[in-house]
């Protein structure tokens, strides 16, 4: 069996499922388990851009324009490399149609086939579309895959233990006697709210989600949006970013006034998160996303996250911040 994966998240599910020797091609930004380094890859970026890690100083607001100008003309934002396609010779291809912003779109990888079937007569039979928008739909990729590569009993094992970390993280965090307001941010220039299973990674972990709705697509706001939800925590996870990088982001936006309007940086609540790995790919990491939101919103009660994944971060300087909470009206609290 021989598959190429064009996702990231597809990649981990299939090295998760014990796949990895079967893994012949992957997508430009499959970059975990970190051993599919030397997996061929098979899709290039057409703007140029690789978000992480190499071009994080970039500002959101240039990459927005410039991928809002290529979709806007009709344009794909990735190439697929025919012939690293061809001379991996697939029985599986692993893709998507959920998003053209996050990989090659599905019929660009449709046309490729078709024109490898009529060269080769047979090429590539299962070419899968994999487009989860909510956790549990998730977990029946997992099982998809699972079906797909004989690996039922395995993906079956995998999403049971999932649900038992969701369970469990739900179970611990629900009756807290507060569940702060959240506000997630998926992009900061301009400012996107969540969607998918973000929302629900932040009800999972104990917390309301004020932005974006569930199982819905991230949508573009303003920060007046962000100032009128008034939440308690901020969490800076920008799309594509690892830790490094969605600090970096935060960086150049730090200095807006609309930051002394919210109650989060005054509770020392606004938290850089590694969006990537937890957030961004829908993959079995969603679940230790959940449970890093846990850590941020209960420490008392889940484990706070490591440095290495999640980081506070301040929007203005601590004498402006003292300033600020003394004078900050109480019923942002409420």
């Amino acid at each position: 069996m021989r598959i190429v994966s064009l996702l990231p998240s597809a990649t981990e599910i299939v090295c998760a499922l014990g796949l990895r020797d079967h893994l012949v091609g992957r997508s430009h930004e499959c970059d975990y388990p970190f051993d599919v380094a030397d997996v061929p890859v098979m899709t290039y970026s057409t703007l140029g851009i690789q978000l992480c890690p190499e071009d994080q100083s970039r500002s959101a607001a240039e990459i927005d324009k410039a991928v809002s100008s290529q979709l806007r003309d009709g344009l794909s934002l990735y190439g697929l490399n025919y012939e690293a396609l061809e001379k991996a010779k697939p029985d599986i291809i692993l893709t998507q149609e959920l998003c053209d912003v996050c990989a090659v779109s599905f019929g660009t990888v449709q046309a490729a086939v078709r024109d490898l079937n009529s060269k080769w007569g047979s090429f590539a039979s299962n070419v899968i579309s994999l487009e989860p928008t909510t956790i549990e739909a998730i977990f029946d990729t997992i099982l998809m895959v699972g079906d797909i590569t004989n690996t039922r009993a395995r993906s079956a094992q995998l999403v049971d233990h999932l649900r038992a970390r969701v369970d469990k993280c739900r179970e611990v965090c629900i009756n807290t006697p507060h569940q702060p307001t959240v506000a997630a941010l998926e992009w900061l220039d301009p400012p996107f709210a969540p969607g998918h299973w973000v929302p629900e990674q932040i009800a999972i972990a104990g917390g309301q989600s004020v932005l974006g709705v569930a199982g819905q697509p991230s949508t573009r706001i303003t920060w007046d949006d962000v100032i009128h939800c008034q939440p308690e925590m901020v969490v800076v996870m920008p799309c594509g970013y690892d830790l490094a990088g969605s600090v970096q982001q935060f960086e150049m936006v730090k200095d807006r006034e609309e930051w002394k309007e919210l109650p989060a940086p005054y509770l020392n609540q606004i938290c850089a998160v590694d969006a990537t790995a937890y957030f961004s790919r829908p993959g079995p990491r969603v679940v230790d996303g959940a449970e890093l939101l846990a850590g941020l919103l209960h420490p008392n009660l889940v484990p706070h996250p490591s440095a290495a994944i999640a980081r506070r971060v301040q929007a203005f300087p601590l004498t402006e911040f003292v300033h600020g909470y003394e004078g900050l009206n109480a019923s942002a609290f409420r």
